[in-house]
């Protein structure tokens, strides 16, 4: 799903057609002839694009044989030599843009008057159907959050809000991430691991655990190597050596949902240029920022009611008028 969200994008439209070879996530079942037992899901994705999925005939490879050569043709142009890529993004951005450049410099083998990409945007693009909304490509699994806050998929574990231990959610898996929902809240997201046993943790899952066990901040597997700004490590380097410093900063971390990342982070940068490391000395500070005014918004007056001789004051005019009445008296 995730593939034909890519490749309509790329393309700038939708196919009016689409030829499958048979794979487990289009057909469910093959029947007689051309008849198919589609997925459901993959189904709900043809409806949404409006094109019609069609499957070839077993051990018939002439019907897709122009694919294939392509994918060889595309191995031996541009895979020729062992190349290296840092991740997934890399490796994928590397075929696209070779593509790209290849059909935008070679001439069309059927009008040489023009390039491949000319003729691609000129006669072949027009005619695909609009896309206007992306699909929602997901697999959902229904699981159960452990009382360790994790829930299992594809032999990984991930974590969620501790507030849903032991019970139920639904995985739903994209191509690149992982995202978990319970009662009908996104109560946790991460990153798609692709190996096996692996234990993937998000430390602010756990923050309702820590306001009960401060101690666990120490050696819990949650909070190792956990990436906090600098300021907010250095206040922790502190509190750590003190007695009831684990509790301080848990109210720390509290204190970042409430306020705010950015904000706990220059009251924390402020108190060690102060030299006093404490949460009370924090809190003060992060209670400042809040009372601070507003900055006024002065409106800038038009030119002719801006007011360029400031009037001064004479107390003799009101002298001048009771001199001049005789009612004054």
């Amino acid at each position: 799903m995730d593939a034909h969200r890519q490749a309509f994008a790329f393309f700038g439209g939708v196919t009016r057609r689409g030829i499958y070879d048979n794979m487990k996530t289009v057909v469910a079942k093959i029947l007689l002839g051309k008849e198919r037992t589609f997925n459901s899901r993959f189904l709900a994705m043809a409806a949404h694009y409006l094109f019609e999925p069609v499957a070839c005939t077993p051990a018939a490879g002439w019907e897709k044989g122009q694919v294939e050569n392509q994918v060889g043709l595309a191995r031996r142009r541009f895979f020729c030599g062992r190349r290296h890529f840092q991740d997934l993004a890399e490796l994928n951005e590397y075929p696209r843009s070779e593509c790209l450049a290849w059909a935008r410099t070679q001439a069309h083998p059927e009008d040489s008057g023009r390039t491949i990409w000319e003729v691609y945007e000129q006669e072949e693009r027009p005619r695909l159907t609009p896309l206007d909304l992306a699909f929602d490509g997901f697999v959902e699994r229904q699981v159960r959050v452990s009382t360790t806050s994790l829930v299992a998929f594809d032999r990984n574990h991930y974590s969620v809000d501790a507030a849903r231990a032991k019970r139920t959610a639904q995985v739903r898996a994209y191509a690149d991430r992982v995202v978990i929902v319970s009662g009908g809240e996104v109560v946790g997201e991460h990153g798609r691991q692709f190996g096996r046993d692996k234990t993937i943790y998000d430390p602010w899952h756990y923050l309702p655990v820590l306001e009960r066990k401060p101690g666990a901040l120490r050696n819990g597997a949650p909070f190792r190597d956990w990436e906090l700004p600098a300021p907010i490590q250095a206040v922790w380097r502190e509190l750590k050596e003190r007695p009831g410093g684990d509790r301080e900063f848990v109210d720390l971390l509290c204190a970042i949902k409430t306020h705010g990342c950015e904000a706990v982070e220059q009251a924390a940068r402020e108190a060690l240029a102060l030299g006093a490391v404490s949460f009370d000395v924090i809190f003060n500070l992060l209670s400042r920022q809040a009372e601070a005014p507003p900055a006024s918004l002065v409106e800038e007056l038009p030119e002719h009611l801006t007011l360029h001789h400031l009037p001064l004051a004479d107390c003799g005019r009101y002298d001048q008028l009771l001199g001049e009445g005789g009612h004054a008296a």
